[in-house]
């Protein structure tokens, strides 16, 4: 179970939610309205007050860096800090099992990250979380930069990981993905978010 209690930063107004394990939330707004700000709010990557806690630990009682491994946020655009795709998976083995799932052929992971395509980056910044086995996976955008096929091949993969019981909060633009991958959604509006009708 995720908890979230009166989390607030910035435009960000306070925010409660309760995530179980095996569930995909779904939040949509426009842009500037708050939902990357509540993302990086939850991994602990930027100061905000109120509580977050996992499977009844508190953030406050872990490291930054355990807190992120069980808690991984993926931005739309991931960073990218040395030359060689495979450099920047710390279980590359895990992950070359996923590779042509996700559309990959040959040896990407001996590529460097310049020739990568924005969609391609964005696959395997996806994958790069997913190896260290996360209980709790904040997705920004996470297929924004990927064609319906691309897409599909992503959401089976995510489906299959919602359904061992990880965890998804997802910030999407897509009525149709939110419809497809989670249970509940939310809509941001100027910082305040609102769940809506099913």
């Amino acid at each position: 179970m995720l908890k979230i209690e009166h989390l607030s930063r910035a435009v960000l107004k306070p925010v409660s939610l309760e995530v179980p394990a095996g569930i995909c939330v779904a939040i949509r707004g426009a842009s500037g309205s708050g939902k990357s700000l509540l993302l990086r709010a939850i991994a602990d990557l930027d100061p905000c007050s109120g509580r977050v806690s996992l499977d009844g630990t508190e953030r406050s009682a872990m490291a930054a860096n355990d807190w992120r491994r069980r808690v991984t946020y993926v931005a739309a655009d991931s960073g990218w800090w040395t030359d060689k795709v495979g450099d920047h998976f710390e279980y590359p083995d895990i992950a070359a099992g996923y590779l042509v799932r996700l559309g990959f052929h040959g040896d990407v992971m001996s590529w460097p990250v310049s020739r990568l395509s924005t969609g391609e980056r964005q696959r395997l910044a996806l994958l790069r979380a997913m190896v260290q086995s996360p209980r709790v996976l904040l997705l920004d955008e996470p297929t924004s930069a990927l064609d319906p096929e691309a897409t599909a091949k992503v959401e089976s993969l995510l489906h299959e990981k919602i359904n061992g019981g990880i965890i998804i909060v997802m910030v999407t633009h897509d009525a149709g993905q939110a419809a497809r991958m989670s249970k509940r959604r939310f809509r941001m509006q100027d910082g305040v978010l609102s769940e809506e009708a099913s």
